[in-house]
């Protein structure tokens, strides 16, 4: 019988605390909401994309002019709304996507997880132990691939990432071709200028939390003062 009192007792005092009108109580039941907001949206673009990260922002001038600095991109996985192709197969295929045949692919440098993905078009594929020409500066090189997979490569880069990159925020050696199993994803639309938010994403924070409180604030010295004009007496803050 203790038992069931002193469940029932933190229940009630759980419940009371929820329905209260107070600061605290207020402001919890605030980022309780944002926090469900974010896990429904989340839940959604994992349905819809069927990876993760769904959305990414592009960092650098790599990709211009169809993507550019501050640039929201949606993800989706590598089989979603059709089969991912390389430049050379969209040439064939009549595909293109941002303005250019094949698809630009979201991918970890030789599959590291503790580095930034690489947003870049995959332009063919090759087999381990495969030569193909490159360009390296003015003169002509060979590129042997060490195993098979995507070569890849900006927009706005005069070479592929395999010869581009001798250490590429120090991964330890070049970029090597991208395995399947590295790519996260392929870029499906991009929404211009929305990603400043998630770069400046510590600030943004802190302005929507200050504004979360300021508005809390301006609602309770709101409802006190009104009830002050009522009453005709002061209440207690």
């Amino acid at each position: 019988m203790a038992d069931k009192n002193a469940t029932r007792s933190i229940r009630e005092k759980i419940i009371t605390f929820w329905k209260s009108e107070e600061q605290i109580p207020s402001a919890v039941r605030e980022i309780a909401s944002v926090l469900v907001t974010v896990g429904a949206v989340v839940a959604v673009l994992l349905l819809v994309c069927g990876t993760w990260p769904a959305i990414v922002t592009i960092e650098s001038e790599s990709m211009v002019p169809h993507m550019n600095v501050g640039d929201l991109v949606l993800v989706v996985a590598a089989d979603r709304y059709g089969t991912l192709q390389s430049m050379e197969e969209g040439n064939i295929s009549g595909y293109a996507k941002f303005e250019m045949p094949g698809d630009v692919i979201i991918y970890r440098p030789n599959g590291n997880t503790d580095l930034h993905p690489i947003i870049h078009r995959a332009m063919f594929w090759v087999e381990e132990g495969e030569e193909i020409p490159v360009m390296i500066g003015q003169r002509t090189g060979i590129y042997t691939a060490p195993h098979a997979g995507y070569i890849t490569k900006g927009d706005n880069n005069p070479v592929i990432d395999q010869i581009g990159w001798s250490n590429y925020r120090n991964l330890g050696g070049p970029i090597e071709p991208v395995k399947k199993e590295w790519i996260i994803g392929k870029a499906l639309y991009r929404i211009p200028l929305i990603g400043y938010l998630p770069l400046n994403i510590v600030p943004v924070i802190i302005i929507v939390v200050g504004a979360m409180a300021l508005h809390e604030l301006y609602l309770r010295s709101r409802a006190k003062r009104d009830e002050e004009i009522n009453t005709g007496k002061k209440v207690r803050p």
